[in-house]
């Protein structure tokens, strides 16, 4: 027990975690090492964890529920921890998106999220584990809330989802021709569901396009509005009338100077052949 490093519970949501898997492994008796093989990891690798020197995972997570017998406490207890690394705003509105009646998304770019293909995300994932922001780990739970966030659409009472996508975001290329070209079939696929309606702001509508960045907007099933708008270091959930008007008026007439659904998809399936 010389080694043994004292926790500080309430440095960080990830020194909570540490110290709750400390605590809980102790009260059973078991040493780092006695966890490490019920889980199929390494008692350094625990070590990491409980003094908040590595980030836990969901795999990590359930394995230790699976080990001590605690439910589904320690996934619970990551998702806190994820959830509070998300921009200001946006763990609130997904709330709400999962509920919505109707989502409206633009996005320039990037595909949005609820489109995204698994190998589209994960591209964009690892370049940021490459640029040194993010964590392997890290990386592999973003993707995994992005499934969550899409698995979430998937309901009985399916949500009509309208995406207005700048033409950009189908012509840049993200994690190589192969993972475009089925992004790109992925959103001529979305084109066709009866619940969606997808359009291409093209360029030469130039300055008649409203927004430079992304913009959410959700009808609730009680005809309330929320407006969800994100910067790159910050996001913001609005729900007062006042502010969301201007926006869903702004949208429209985005509808009104993109292209037709057909129009669209044509210019889709062009770009597609790009990345043949």
């Amino acid at each position: 027990m010389v080694n043994r490093k004292e926790l500080t519970p309430d440095a960080s949501p990830q020194a909570s975690f540490g110290a709750r898997l400390r605590s809980s492994r102790e009260e059973r008796g078991w040493t780092q090492d006695e966890l490490g093989a019920r889980m199929g990891y390494s008692g350094r690798h625990i070590s990491g964890v409980e003094t908040a020197n590595k980030p836990p995972t969901r795999r990590l997570a359930v394995s230790v529920d699976a080990a001590l017998g605690t439910g589904d406490q320690f996934e619970r207890a990551w998702r806190e921890l994820t959830h509070g690394v998300l921009l200001e705003g946006f763990e609130e509105y997904l709330g709400h998106e999962s509920r919505a009646a109707e989502i409206r998304l633009f996005e320039s770019g990037l595909i949005p999220g609820p489109l995204q293909t698994e190998e589209y995300a994960k591209a964009l994932a690892d370049a940021s584990v490459r640029r040194g922001v993010i964590t392997p780990e890290q990386a592999e739970e973003r993707v995994f809330l992005l499934l969550e966030r899409q698995a979430a659409l998937v309901r009985t009472m399916a949500p009509m989802v309208i995406a207005v996508l700048d033409e950009s975001c189908i012509r840049r290329p993200i994690g190589g021709p192969a993972v475009m070209a089925s992004q790109l079939e992925r959103l001529a696929e979305f084109a066709d569901q009866p619940n969606a309606m997808l359009q291409i702001a093209p360029f030469s509508i130039g300055e008649n396009r409203p927004f430079d960045r992304l913009v959410n907007l959700l009808t609730l099933h009680d005809r309330s509005l929320v407006s969800y708008v994100e910067s790159q270091t910050q996001g913001h959930l609005d729900r007062e009338l006042a502010s969301v008007l201007p926006l869903v008026r702004a949208y429209h007439q985005l509808q009104a100077e993109s292209l037709s659904r057909a129009e669209s998809v044509a210019m889709i399936n062009q770009a597609r052949k790009g990345t043949q």
